[in-house]
């Protein structure tokens, strides 16, 4: 089992960056693929990025292509969200998850989230 908490949101102004960082604890981090979902007000949750267990395979969200970069350290039990360009539709509570699929995002431990705010 894994207990994950974010940081890092924010209000940004739309072209800005954001970095977001999840802390895993226990030993078995490097044992989990990793990912971020997102949820906007009236929406439903939505896959952002995974990132396998080495980190060698990455999967994104069309949305989000060329702009977010996911990555992860497992020397520190922790993986990040790099966000670029962002834009007003990018705003949402952003979610940490862990388990074992890369292709539609892990989902079996979540964190408990950190507020995206994109200003136009």
């Amino acid at each position: 089992q894994v207990q994950l908490v974010e940081s890092g949101g924010g209000l940004v102004q739309a072209g800005g960056s954001l970095r977001l960082s999840c802390a895993g604890s226990g030993r078995t981090f490097s044992s989990y693929a990793m990912g971020w979902f997102r949820q906007a007000p009236g929406k439903e949750r939505e896959f952002v990025a995974a990132i396998s267990r080495s980190g060698a395979t990455t999967n994104y969200a069309d949305s989000v292509k060329g702009r977010f970069t996911i990555s992860r350290d497992n020397a520190k039990n922790t993986v990040y969200l790099q966000m670029n360009a962002l834009n007003p539709e990018d705003t949402a509570v952003y979610y940490c998850t862990a388990g074992r699929t890369v292709i539609h995002g892990p989902k079996d431990y979540w964190g408990r989230g950190t507020q995206v705010t994109v200003s136009s």
